[in-house]
């Protein structure tokens, strides 16, 4: 994909981006490692967070001029749950999938768990762990973490439980932790298991902390993950360069389709200048060849992280819907029709996507919505336009 030939007015040259220790800010890393940022006449600096509650809070503040975020916070920021409120919205999708549910090793072992890349296999761990747990009886709960109670890893642990017969609200304690300290938390035995993420998975694998029981994927085909997100006051002050941004972003996307660009984003990103990790603990979701357990042979996951494919980069207000309302039921509320239509108008802007799809000459939705929980495979949702699988599990 070549830059774009005519852009908007520049701005700001200079500017911050807030992301997190994840594979999936690969997009964001290659964008500046790959001269995408340069083309479009952005000099980014690129600022690593230590967590998702951070990195919302300094983008509020104005400490960083746009940030990787996670899927709902745009409209839980924009709501005020979570002890701030300030406007936020995206005009990009940065990624689909890329989380799993790792177990303790004993968990793991003692719950008889087979682990695997189907729905059944998903749904079959938690069937387990439903049993494991009515064996301990009154022992003490388990403990699960995840990132941020506002997050498609809460979801989708809630879902995996749900599918089992456990109350997620009731039979086990979940509480939040950031991303990098699952691993330490888990070996320590603070939490039983958690949902995060890759490289934590692979990294507990690998070290031999715990068991991978589920794929995100396997519970939620081709969820929404990371986007790209700035308070709605930068962007009016910062139209064309928000628009260069994502322009650049895009092209990053666009090239993390190619595998041997994949592995070069994993070299890079292992850096102490990025992810600061060895490379082996961040080849393996961004190759497909995935480990549940360590020592046992790979298993291959092709959508585990996905950037461009299935119209990975746009910014879906169906799926801003149903996040709001997953974010409603972790909090105990519903909210009122009215307010879910108006915060995702406001946070889901899907003409900025389309804005910078026609600069770059790629095929967009022409509808804001689309069918989820409907598609067990790829399906034509338009001319041109091919989505991927949308089961959750339990749900159907």
């Amino acid at each position: 994909m070549d830059k774009p030939q005519r852009m908007p007015p520049i701005e700001k040259e200079q500017i911050t981006v807030g992301y997190m220790r994840l594979s999936d800010s690969a997009p964001l890393i290659m964008a500046r490692e790959a001269g995408f940022f340069a083309d479009v006449g952005l000099d980014v600096q690129l600022q690593r967070e230590v967590s998702w509650a951070n990195i919302r809070d300094r983008l509020v503040m104005g400490d960083l001029d746009a940030a990787q975020m996670l899927a709902p916070l745009p409209m839980m920021t924009s709501y005020g749950a979570g002890g701030i409120r300030a406007n936020l919205l995206t005009g990009l999708s940065l990624s689909l999938n890329g989380n799993a549910i790792t177990l303790s090793n004993q968990i793991y072992r003692d719950s008889g768990i087979s682990a695997g890349i189907t729905a059944e296999h998903s749904l079959q761990a938690a069937r387990k762990l439903n049993s494991y747990i009515a064996q301990r009886n009154s022992e003490q709960t388990l403990t699960f973490a995840t990132v941020h109670l506002f997050s498609t890893h809460t979801f989708l642990l809630r879902a995996w439980l749900r599918a089992a017969g456990i109350d997620p609200d009731r039979d086990v304690r979940i509480l939040v932790l950031p991303p990098e300290q699952m691993c330490d938390s888990l070996a320590r035995g603070i939490i039983d298991g958690y949902c995060a993420g890759e490289p934590w998975n692979t990294l507990a694998v690998l070290q031999g902390i715990g068991c991978v029981a589920s794929s995100g994927y396997s519970i939620w085909n081709n969820a929404p993950e990371k986007v790209l997100s700035v308070t709605d006051r930068w962007h009016n002050a910062n139209p064309g360069t928000h628009t260069r941004l994502r322009l650049a972003l895009m092209r990053a996307c666009h090239a993390l389709t190619v595998p041997e660009f994949r592995m070069r984003a994993a070299e890079i990103m292992s850096s102490t200048e990025y992810l600061d990790l060895p490379l082996k603990y961040l080849q393996p979701s961004l190759s497909g060849d995935y480990s549940f357990r360590k020592g046992d042979a790979t298993q291959r996951i092709e959508n585990f992280h996905l950037f461009w494919d299935y119209q990975a980069c746009f910014p879906w207000r169906s799926h801003a819907e149903r996040l709001i309302k997953l974010s409603a039921e972790t909090m105990g509320k519903t909210f009122a029709q009215d307010m879910t239509s108006s915060l995702v108008q406001q946070c889901y802007r899907t003409d900025l996507y389309r804005s910078a799809a026609r600069l770059m000459e790629v095929a967009s939705p022409s509808k804001d919505n689309k069918p989820d929980d409907s598609h067990e495979s790829d399906w034509e949702f338009e001319s041109g336009i091919i989505l991927g699988a949308d089961r959750l599990l339990g749900e159907h």
